[in-house]
């Protein structure tokens, strides 16, 4: 289960992004982090995922707070997905082995989709809270948005 580890240091990673860069996780070590795990492109909660992050990105980013969404996959279709949702303002990696999804303890369901999971990691890197968001997309962006104040102290 993903919330087991929360108070332990966050596997850092480095994996393609969407603009076809790679991206090390390390990159963002001081600072507040929100990586979030989908499980399908084009599935449509992660859609709508997505779309919430895009929403509230202006309050993260006054939180200090980046955010970085990990997919299944190949890049190629990292790149159709994030054509068919239009412009974010934020980063897509294509985790093309699970490597990084397992790092974070993301399972399967049914043995085949990764769960959808959200981690809020502080400047120390270290987890501070995992919210697993099956089936809420809506609700997902506003509990963490929620816990980011709570455990950052409003920094």
């Amino acid at each position: 289960m993903s919330k087991s580890i929360i108070g332990q240091t966050a596997p850092d990673f480095i994996l393609q992004a969407d603009d076809g860069t790679m991206f090390d996780s390390t990159s963002l070590h001081g600072t507040w982090r929100v990586i979030f795990f989908y499980s399908r492109h084009n599935s449509p909660t992660c859609k709508r995922g997505c779309l919430n992050f895009k929403e509230q990105y202006e309050l993260f980013k006054s939180s200090g707070c980046e955010i970085i969404g990990v997919g299944p996959g190949t890049y190629d279709k990292l790149q159709e997905f994030k054509k068919s949702i239009g412009d974010l303002p934020f980063t897509l990696l294509a985790d093309t082995d699970r490597a990084v999804g397992e790092s974070y303890n993301i399972p399967l369901h049914l043995g085949k989709f990764p769960a959808k999971s959200s981690f809020v990691v502080g400047p120390d890197n270290e987890v501070k809270y995992v919210y697993d968001w099956l089936f809420r997309p809506r609700r997902h962006v506003a509990k963490i948005l929620s816990q980011l104040s709570s455990v950052s102290g409003g920094d």
